[in-house]
């Protein structure tokens, strides 16, 4: 995978900014049983200030281990992740510690993310806490600012995560993600937990904070749908490498990887009259303990060429801002 692909991943209405994020040709191994788990495998990216960049693929496709590692929860295996050209990689501790509360994470999980031992407040001012940034009586009135924030009643500062709802719990966690300022967050599949009537109730909630606050986000999703709505660019991930990448109007109206392809055809069209034809793959994805040669995807492509079991195919621009990386579009 080349690692010259950050001043390429632009849609044009970032054409004058300078990234927030850059990812350069991140790795992350696991080590099990004397093999290497290929969780995340040359990931390549740019996320521009106040811009939303969906990142979606299969359950084991590496899309949280990649939200992880790119914010250092997780260590690299190679790589850099450059925030505001400074790569949080070489920090050490106290350092990062600093970093930290510019770079924030909502969990997918709203109860096993939230201390159930802990109350609303204690909670939310943990954050204060740890960074020694508010105590006593600012502290306690910036967490009702928090939460009135985000939708839930002060009053209710007192309580349990066990005496709310999903939804509500997840407001909770939204609060704690935003409680030093942030200026970058990732989602990682921050709805999926929830019931469908609340989950658009969230992204609207991240939508309106986003406005508000001038927040960046990666948002991890399975829900293309969803992903659509939030997302100003979508990353489509498959078995640790990337194999697609546009604004999200042009990967729904014009999916150009097999693999894409095939996920939006699953995606429900509230429509009748519109009948769309499933692309069905078949077989398991591969382990990415021992991925396919050549193209990862080429054991479940539905065109996959002879080429594709020999030569890893390159990622490039197909269209203006549309990338790929498919033997199919190759010049």
């Amino acid at each position: 995978m080349p690692t010259q692909l950050t001043e390429t991943n632009r849609v044009n209405a970032n054409e004058n900014k300078s990234p927030l994020i850059q990812v350069k040709d991140l790795r992350k191994y696991f080590s099990i049983d004397h093999h290497q788990l290929k969780a995340v495998d040359g990931l390549t990216l740019d996320i521009f200030p106040g811009e939303t960049v969906g990142l979606v693929g299969e359950s084991g496709c590496g899309k949280s281990t990649a939200g992880r590692t790119i914010i250092r929860l997780y260590e690299p295996t190679d790589g850099e992740v450059l925030y505001n050209g400074r790569n949080i990689y070489s920090y050490k501790q106290r350092e990062m510690a600093k970093i930290r509360r510019e770079i924030q994470m909502i969990f997918q999980d709203p109860y096993a993310s939230l201390n159930p031992r802990m109350t609303v407040e204690e909670i939310i001012g943990e954050p204060f806490a740890i960074h020694r940034t508010l105590s006593g009586k600012k502290k306690k009135e910036r967490i009702k600012e928090l939460l009135k924030l985000v939708g839930l009643n002060p009053d209710h500062m007192s309580r349990f995560p066990h005496e709310f709802s999903g939804g509500q719990r997840q407001r909770i966690g939204i609060a704690r993600a935003l409680a030093l300022d942030p200026k970058f967050i990732v989602c990682d599949e921050p709805i999926s937990a929830l019931d469908v009537s609340i989950q658009a109730q969230v992204v609207n909630l991240l939508k309106e904070l986003q406005n508000k606050m001038g927040l960046t986000y990666l948002f991890i999703a399975h829900d293309l749908s969803m992903v659509k709505y939030i997302s100003d660019r979508i990353l489509v991930m498959y078995l640790g490498k990337m194999v697609e990448l546009t604004d999200s109007s042009s990967l729904y109206d014009d999916p150009l990887h097999p693999y894409t392809q095939a996920l939006l055809s699953a995606v429900p069209i509230p429509d009748p009259e519109i009948n769309r034809e499933r692309i069905v793959l078949k077989g398991d994805v591969p382990s990415p303990i021992a991925p396919p040669s050549g193209c990862v995807f080429r054991t479940r492509c539905p065109v996959a060429m002879e080429i594709c079991s020999k030569v890893e195919p390159k990622w490039q621009e197909v269209k203006p801002g549309h990338f790929t990386a498919c033997h199919l579009y190759e010049i």
